[in-house]
């Protein structure tokens, strides 16, 4: 059993690893390449003094370092020793940290990307609203998706630790 838990623990723990990186990739280049261009002779952003490009920006920062954590946590669970103390505690908490991140670092990208598309569409707000309503789609799918997971982890570490 403790084999068939550390199987599952690595693959889970790979996947999210894969995600995170892929974020943090992208969230990385979104900070340096940001909509609306940089002016020629300053090199300063275009809309630096515009609100929605601080929601931008903070939001991109927050991706950037949820992100980040969320991969260091899981590649924790990847090198972790995987003792069976390690199943009631260690791991599932490391799990559900990694999972909260990840989740907050895709709607922060999701910010970010409503954002943009807010700098970049000023006065077309049809367009604006419809971008958004769909950017709200992998928010709305990763929760069901993962939210029983999460419970799951959840329940069974505070059983662990709190029901002996």
């Amino acid at each position: 059993m403790v084999k068939a838990g550390e199987k599952w623990a690595k693959d889970t723990a790979g996947s999210f690893t894969l995600v995170g990186t892929l974020i943090t990739t992208i969230m990385f280049a979104a900070a340096f390449t940001v909509p609306g261009g940089n002016h020629q002779e300053t090199g300063a952003p275009i809309f630096l003094h515009d609100h929605i490009f601080t929601l931008f920006i903070i939001a991109d920062a927050i991706s950037l370092f949820t992100s980040s954590t969320s991969v260091l946590i899981f590649i924790g669970i990847l090198t972790s020793r995987y003792a069976e103390k390690d199943f009631l505690k260690t791991l599932p908490l490391k799990l559900l940290c990694g999972l909260v991140t990840l989740f907050l670092s895709v709607v922060a990208m999701m910010v970010a990307f409503c954002a943009s598309l807010a700098m970049m569409l000023k006065g077309y707000q049809r367009l604006i609203i419809a971008a958004m309503s769909l950017a709200s789609i992998p928010v709305i799918v990763l929760v069901p998706s993962q939210l029983r997971l999460f419970l799951e982890i959840f329940n069974s570490t505070m059983n662990a630790t709190y029901i002996k």
